[in-house]
């Protein structure tokens, strides 16, 4: 005989939120997102066989001296890709550049120095024919399969921009936007209420400056748990502080599904996030990611994947720059075509 619930309305909430991950489940295409012309899971394979290797061995080095590099590297692909396509322009240096944009601050030099870490690597072991966009793309996939996320093939063949966009900056989600503004935001790119829960995960690590969640502390936001509030008013006496708080209280060095829990909790730091659980279009996404890690992995690749094929250049467009934050002189360009040739 079955045992009878001693808490009836918990269960009524498990029961509803396993059959509402059933149904999202069944609902979604599933397998491998679509490839855009021009990329492919094997434009490496003969040309630069060893390539995901070099920057998988690589990023293990970096993250075990600095892990905080996992969510910046996913950081920069993300704000690379939203803004005028995956072509590596956060990359590039500006008077002002992309990076120097408010949407941008916070973005750490040191991830920015591992990319080019890996570009030199690369191009040495292959010659100059993998661009920085693709090495980002890459990097971001290990920022999140070698710190306890999903481990996906990622298609490649882009080819680097030369040129950024300043103004495109202003269509990054804010975190200080509600639910609707931040799926006015995604939707601009084709992407729907499961994948802005799913990607909003890639907040289950890393760390946020005090001027974006201190419009939660003063005056102090309801929905917000007074415990976490203590901590984050302790650790950010004012906007202008210099310090930083975890996003994930739980596990904020691992990419997992604890973020979700946060939520649930009323202890997710931006407004972006724990509006999540308010808004009844992605509620019931939270609930599901929560109760299934293995279903927020799937959501995130196939959002993620697809994320990284925004707008990408191909083919003859571009360049493949010989250095990541600067566009190729007329001389280097030539030396590209040189080598192109001879690798084919």
């Amino acid at each position: 005989m079955a045992r009878s619930c001693a808490y009836p309305l918990h269960c009524l909430f498990l029961i509803s939120s396993i059959l509402f991950s059933a149904q999202i489940d069944a609902s979604q295409t599933e397998g491998k997102a679509p490839v855009v012309k021009g990329l492919s899971y094997s434009f490496y394979s003969k040309t630069c066989p060893k390539l995901e290797t070099i920057v998988r061995n690589h990023l293990k080095k970096v993250f075990k001296n600095d892990n905080g590099q996992a969510p910046a590297l996913l950081r920069i692909f993300f704000h690379d890709c939203f803004v005028q396509g995956c072509d590596g322009s956060v990359l590039l240096d500006g008077s002002p550049g992309e990076r120097d944009q408010p949407a941008n601050g916070g973005i750490r030099s040191e991830a920015l120095e591992t990319i080019d870490d890996l570009r030199a690597l690369v191009h040495k072991e292959c010659g100059r024919i993998v661009s920085c966009a693709d090495i980002t793309v890459l990097a971001a996939r290990d920022a999140v399969s070698l710190t306890g996320g999903p481990d996906y093939a990622v298609p490649l063949g882009r080819r680097d921009g030369v040129s950024f966009s300043t103004s495109g900056t202003r269509d990054l989600p804010k975190p200080f936007n509600t639910t609707g503004a931040t799926l006015d935001a995604f939707a601009a790119k084709s992407f729907d209420a499961t994948d802005v829960v799913a990607l909003s995960g890639a907040h289950t690590y890393g760390r946020a400056h005090c001027s974006t969640f201190f419009n939660r502390l003063s005056p102090l936001d309801p929905n917000m748990d007074k415990t976490l509030a203590k901590q984050l008013q302790s650790t950010c006496p004012n906007a202008d502080s210099g310090n930083t708080a975890n996003l994930d209280i739980r596990t904020p060095t691992v990419f997992d599904n604890k973020y979700y829990l946060d939520l649930m909790n009323r202890q997710g730091v931006f407004t972006s996030d724990q509006d999540l659980f308010s808004d009844k279009r992605t509620k019931g996404l939270v609930n599901a990611f929560a109760l299934n890690q293995t279903l927020f992995f799937e959501k995130f690749v196939d959002a993620v994947v697809r994320l990284s094929q925004l707008d990408v250049l191909t083919g003859n467009q571009g360049e493949i720059r010989a250095k990541c934050n600067v566009v190729n002189s007329k001389k280097s360009v030539l030396e590209e075509v040189v080598q192109f040739v001879y690798q084919f």
